[in-house]
């Protein structure tokens, strides 16, 4: 019997400048704030006594950068992968969220209630986007045993993998926790058994969500 445990970290970039401007990301990018470079700093403090063994990060600039900052001075591997890359959004990136839910009232409804649903012109469906990041996460546990490695990456697959792990359907996709910028998720992986330890962490924040310091 493998007892062997291979631990996995999930975070989100920090925050962006269309974040910030409520416009729907996706495949397209857009730089992080000043908030969001503060973001990975927390958690590149907030980790300093975590080992890590690799780190893995989209190939979106905004996941990429975040996952520099965290690695920081460390002698770390970080590799990037389209297959953690955010949901593709098609006609719906670079847009204004108010706008998108006037223009595409069902579609809108379907993103944010029912996922399962949701599809428009030129993007993914929730359920490609779980298959492909899952596969490549798969890949990285059985090439990473024992080890620990952290995965730099967006909303929508932090979403789609922990639902994996929690067996969450995904009528029930958006409820708590909250996935906020730089937030940390951990999942112990022994054999084909998992323990979810951290989900949505944000302990490591220097500042609460008012900017005061915590």
């Amino acid at each position: 019997m493998d007892t062997t445990t291979t631990t996995v970290y999930l975070t989100r970039h920090g925050q962006t400048e269309w974040n910030v401007q409520h416009r729907m990301q996706g495949h397209q990018d857009s730089p992080l704030t000043p908030l969001g470079v503060q973001q990975a700093q927390w958690l590149n403090r907030g980790m300093e006594n975590v080992r890590l063994d690799a780190i893995y990060a989209s190939t979106s600039p905004r996941a990429l950068h975040t996952a520099e900052i965290i690695r920081g001075d460390r002698k770390v591997p970080l590799h990037t992968s389209d297959a953690f890359k955010e949901i593709g959004m098609g006609v719906w990136e670079g847009s204004d969220s108010a706008e998108l839910e006037n223009k595409y009232p069902k579609q809108y409804n379907f993103f944010w209630e029912d996922p399962e649903h949701f599809q428009v012109e030129g993007s993914e469906t929730f359920l490609q986007v779980q298959e492909r990041a899952l596969g490549k996460l798969q890949e990285i546990i059985a090439a990473s045993a024992g080890q620990s490695v952290l995965i730099v990456t967006h909303t929508v697959v932090i979403k789609v993998l922990m639902a994996y792990f929690e067996n969450r359907p995904f009528y029930k996709l958006w409820d708590l926790p909250y996935i906020h910028p730089t937030c940390l998720c951990r999942i112990d992986v022994v054999g084909d058994a998992h323990e979810i330890v951290l989900h949505g962490d944000i302990s490591h924040y220097e500042v609460n969500e008012a900017g005061m310091e915590s």
